[in-house]
């Protein structure tokens, strides 16, 4: 009787000693980040949450066939959107509704997307530049961030069949820092401004997600001057490129533009994965 008493109890510290360890684990483990063609990113935090940003997958011809099929991105436990147009808003409602989880998006796109009957109001909650929020628990904080780039909404109504112009809030970007304390900042769709120096003196980001195709954002030559002078990151992606034939940035412009530069450029394919 003693010896079975003494062994529920060492089994009952070890498996309390295993959950002290999982927080531990969770903050010492890696960011995965996926790219699926213009500015779509799925974020895997260390501890398992998944971020999806700017998700136009169905109708975007740079996303791989198998993630047309929403399915294929597996859980999704937050989407950010960081304007109206459809090659950022593209799938976020339906990914909204889909896993019963908030689609955070500037204020005014909210407002639209509720009285159009798109969202129901809790999906849909708002906040605007400089907000913080922390809606997976207190170490994962997203920061909602400036950007210069229109932002209506054109929606098809179902019974006019005709297009609407609506109010689409102001386009803007996201620090997402995450448990281990990387910080990811997706800038969305944005022109060069000089406020970038004070994000990256602020923010400090990890890794940036930059727009370098031109024409509606910034081109390769711009998104250099974003990257090396102002925002400084450890990493940087290209992203919001070759989808449409006014995009016509390439990565290999903005790697030229870049110069000599301590910022790693990784340029990927739609469907790639990284690791940090």
């Amino acid at each position: 009787m003693r010896t079975t008493r003494l062994v529920t109890g060492l089994g009952g510290l070890v498996v309390m000693a295993m959950l002290a360890l999982v927080p531990a684990r969770a903050q010492t483990g890696k960011a995965e980040i996926q790219w699926l063609g213009q500015a779509a990113t799925k974020i895997t935090t260390p501890g398992g949450k998944v971020i999806v940003i700017d998700p136009w997958l169905t109708t975007n011809p740079k996303t791989p066939a198998q993630y047309k099929n929403l399915d294929a991105l597996g859980k999704v436990d937050l989407v950010l959107v960081t304007h109206a147009h459809g090659d950022h808003l593209g799938d976020a409602p339906e990914l909204a509704k889909k896993h019963n989880v908030p689609m955070w998006a500037p204020a005014g796109l909210q407002n639209s997307l509720v009285t159009l009957g798109i969202l129901p109001t809790n999906l849909a909650p708002r906040m605007n530049k400089g907000g913080v929020i922390t809606p997976l628990g207190p170490d994962i904080k997203i920061t909602m961030t400036r950007a210069e780039h229109s932002s209506e909404m054109v929606w098809k109504n179902p019974a006019t069949g005709k297009d609407e112009t609506h109010v689409g809030g102001e386009a803007v970007g996201f620090i997402v820092q995450l448990e281990n304390g990387f910080k990811v900042y997706h800038m969305g769709d944005t022109g060069l401004f000089g406020d970038m120096r004070l994000i990256g003196e602020y923010y400090k980001p990890d890794l940036l997600l930059i727009p370098i195709g031109g024409h509606f954002v910034m081109s390769p030559q711009d998104a250099a001057v974003a990257t090396r002078d102002f925002i400084k990151p450890k990493v940087a992606i290209p992203i919001h490129y070759g989808t449409i034939p006014q995009l016509k940035g390439t990565p290999e412009e903005y790697i030229q533009a870049l110069g000599p530069t301590s910022v790693k450029v990784h340029v990927m394919q739609p469907g790639d994965k990284l690791m940090f």
